[in-house]
């Protein structure tokens, strides 16, 4: 199904697994900050505890290999490395990711390494955050540090997860840290997150890493219907969710319908910065977007409709393998040879399923999203869209950001209360494909 050689991994991130938060060292981050805004997370909870990987994460490497993944992506948390977002590293924060990467190596396990995911220190929040271009220079510094000690032994590297929904969620709608509702004069805060990729990827190649890519959060946007409008909405809204991050990146410009917006931020050179050569392109990948227009006094000109026709994974995101298929390729058809090659780094739902009176997780849902979307992937490929891996999200049961612990994407059930961790029937499944795609590769 799959070509020889696919990469078939898993993935987390730091915030959502670690916890330890006022331990070794680490100082606050953003996350840390509005987590313990009341009303803010769905069920209360915080990450301070998470999945208690700070202190478990050998037991999280074994499970990654009795899994079979080739791969595991995580993400380092900045505020363990510098706890104010600048000076001197913290030889702790350092020490722990040290033992990480040497764990995951030596359970045959490469290491795909993402620099941000989220987590701002909160004194460069304090600063103006992401709105602020002197967090590009703080970043840059950040991301020497962190490829100083691990360029030798990280396979790929990520800058900047998702900086759509770290600037639009966190800055625009103010749903996720920092919990800023600028809407469009959240922009800035877009393009200085794709300026500190650009630098980041600078001082990740001057320390020897060979492979930097991203990972950007697509979706297909479908317009509420036919009426001129609501396809103008969509086609404004996929410009601004698809289009800046893909063309900065690719093209070194940006949709020429937002440019307006953004010549007041952008300098000479930045469009350069940003569009540096790319080893592959992450893409994270859920759901599509049902998008029309709104009444002339609206604080947006678009809004988000129902996908009606599809069933839905208990986060409400439509399940619609069929569309991450025909993304991929006119992702492909568009860019041609601007395009390297892809990977998919995250793909995942969350369904909710207690253990059973024999202990055992049947999340029969999830294996059939996974299933799903794998084939989708696999006629992408067929097609000759040039897909290199897979990246299923998550390996544990981890804290969702604002649904906070009550959403489960996990290929492995984590107790909140004792930690204990047990593999679902997905993580079986999940295996015996693994396993499968190594025999044939063999």
């Amino acid at each position: 199904m799959l070509p020889p050689g696919f990469r078939l991994g898993a993935g987390t991130a730091a915030y959502q697994v670690e916890g330890a938060v006022h331990e070794d060292g680490r100082g606050p981050s953003i996350w840390d900050t509005f987590s313990h805004v009341p009303g803010v997370i769905a069920d209360g909870s915080t990450g301070d505890v998470a999945t208690d990987h700070y202190h478990r994460y050998a037991e999280d490497v074994a499970l990654l290999k009795r899994l079979g993944v080739g791969g595991y992506r995580f993400s380092i948390a900045w505020p363990r490395i510098q706890p104010t977002g600048s000076g001197a590293p913290n030889a702790a924060g350092l020490a722990f990711y040290d033992r990480l990467v040497d764990e995951l190596l030596e359970a045959g396990v490469k290491p795909m390494v993402t620099l941000y995911h989220w987590d701002l220190p909160q004194a460069l929040e304090d600063d103006g955050g992401w709105l602020n271009r002197v967090t590009i220079d703080r970043f840059a510094e950040y991301a020497g540090i962190v490829a100083d000690r691990f360029a030798d032994r990280v396979e790929h590297w990520v800058p900047i997860n998702e900086p759509n929904n770290a600037a639009y969620l966190g800055y625009a709608l103010g749903q996720h840290a920092p919990g800023r509702a600028l809407l469009f004069d959240a922009l800035p805060a877009a393009h200085h997150m794709l300026m500190a990729h650009g630098r980041a990827a600078v001082a990740l190649r001057a320390a020897g890493a060979t492979s930097v890519g991203c990972a950007n959060n697509h979706a297909p946007i479908w317009p509420a219907s036919d009426d001129p409008a609501d396809v103008g909405a969509s086609k404004l809204f996929d410009a601004l969710w698809n289009g800046v991050f893909i063309e900065s990146m690719l093209l070194g410009r940006y949709p020429m319908d937002l440019q307006p917006l953004l010549e007041d931020v952008v300098h000479d050179g930045d469009m350069a910065t940003i569009r540096q050569p790319l080893d592959f392109y992450g893409v994270n990948y859920y759901s599509p977007q049902r998008v029309g227009a709104t009444h002339e006094d609206a604080a947006l000109p678009f809004e988000w409709r129902p996908l009606m026709g599809y069933p839905t994974t208990e986060a409400g995101w439509s399940v619609v393998p069929a569309s991450l298929r025909e993304w991929l390729i006119t992702f492909r058809a568009r860019f041609r040879a601007a395009l390297p090659p892809i990977y998919v780094t995250e793909n995942g739902a969350s369904y909710t399923v207690a253990p059973g009176a024999d202990g055992e997780i049947d999340d029969q849902a999830r294996i059939d999203y996974l299933d799903a979307h794998l084939r989708a992937v696999a006629e992408a490929v067929q097609r000759g869209v040039d897909v290199r891996g897979y990246y299923a999200y998550s390996l544990l049961d981890s804290f969702e950001w604002g649904d906070g612990l009550r959403s489960r994407y996990g290929l492995v059930h984590v107790d909140p209360e004792t930690q204990e961790r047990t593999p679902k029937r997905s993580f079986e499944w999940y295996a015996q494909m693994i396993a499968a795609q190594t025999r044939s590769t063999g």
